[in-house]
């Protein structure tokens, strides 16, 4: 039993000390995985079990004001990772092909460390996301999609803090938070009222702009493959595959709400066409049917008052 604690020890050790930057690994939720995993089990325990259950006989939380100011600030937040972001390295000394983690202790490599970390907070924060959903009974809005990519993006955020919190990777992250930027304004505005709805006309748009983040993620990514100049090239192995994947679910989620409706409603069209000659036919045999049948009359009167 001493020799599997050792060794366990050891491993837990290897892996969540000794492998970890020490700058960040002190930093609240990133020693440990424990409280991470422990917030996204609750999360998905209250969004597939206890949250439907416990709203089953209760009237839908309105939330108005509150999600007003909850996608406020996350839009505040969005702003201030793309400026840090591109500031703080992708336009100033970060160079695009592939750029290696600064693990030194200096102003600037700090401000980049800090700044994933705030990403890794806003991943947590965006939880609240499928929580609003819940006890909004708004259930069409949780897909599988959508539990994935909340669940996913904390993960891969803490990962990112604790071992590598700067260079080549934090390139996802800061068009992530631009398409952010977007997509929470859109939410504030929705949350805003009917009156503002005729101005939300490019909900559409924000999902193809999720897929063209995936295709540049893949892209960048993918340069690993050919230089080599300290960033991990292993990283490629969870980054490829998720960036595909991720572009599968969001285009299933376009086709389906988007272009599939487009295609319903064209067919409705014609359809709506086609019966409109069909009636428009129907009425004319059945006024060609009248005019037959009062000739008819007509005539056989004229022979009756012949015979008379």
């Amino acid at each position: 039993m001493s020799l599997t604690n050792n060794s366990f020890s050891r491993t837990y050790n290897r892996l969540f000390v000794e492998l970890a930057d020490p700058r960040t690994n002190d930093w609240f939720l990133i020693t440990s995985p424990v409280p991470g995993l422990t917030i996204i089990g609750l999360y998905l325990y209250f969004t597939l079990k206890w949250g439907p259950r416990y709203m089953a006989d209760k009237k839908p939380f309105q939330l108005q004001k509150t999600l007003i100011v909850y996608n406020f600030i996350q839009v505040v937040v969005s702003c201030w990772l793309f400026h840090e972001g591109l500031e703080a390295g992708w336009l100033r000394s970060y160079s695009w092909k592939c750029q290696p983690v600064d693990f030194s202790k200096t102003p600037e490599a700090i401000r980049v460390a800090r700044g994933v970390y705030i990403y890794f907070l806003a991943k947590i924060s965006e939880l609240l996301d499928t929580v609003f959903f819940v006890i909004r009974k708004k259930d069409r809005q949780i897909t599988f999609l959508h539990l994935y990519h909340h669940t996913v993006m904390p993960m891969i955020s803490w990962g990112a803090t604790k071992y590598y919190p700067g260079g080549h990777g934090t390139l996802i992250g800061v068009i992530n938070s631009f398409v952010h930027i977007i997509m929470y304004t859109y939410y504030m505005f929705a949350a805003m009222g009917p009156q503002f709805q005729k101005y939300l006309f490019w909900k559409r748009y924000i999902t193809t702009l999720q897929m063209l983040q995936f295709c540049i993620a893949f892209l960048h990514s993918s340069q690993l493959l050919f230089y080599d100049c300290g960033y991990p090239r292993w990283s490629v192995v969870f980054t490829l595959p998720n960036s595909i994947f991720f572009y599968y679910l969001f285009y299933d989620f376009y086709y389906k709400a988007y272009s599939n409706n487009e295609s319903k409603t064209k067919k409705r069209i014609g359809n709506g066409k086609a019966n409109g000659t069909d009636k428009q036919r129907t009425v004319e045999h059945v006024k060609n049917g009248y005019k037959a049948t009062n000739g008819i009359r007509n005539e056989s009167n004229n022979l009756e008052k012949k015979v008379d």
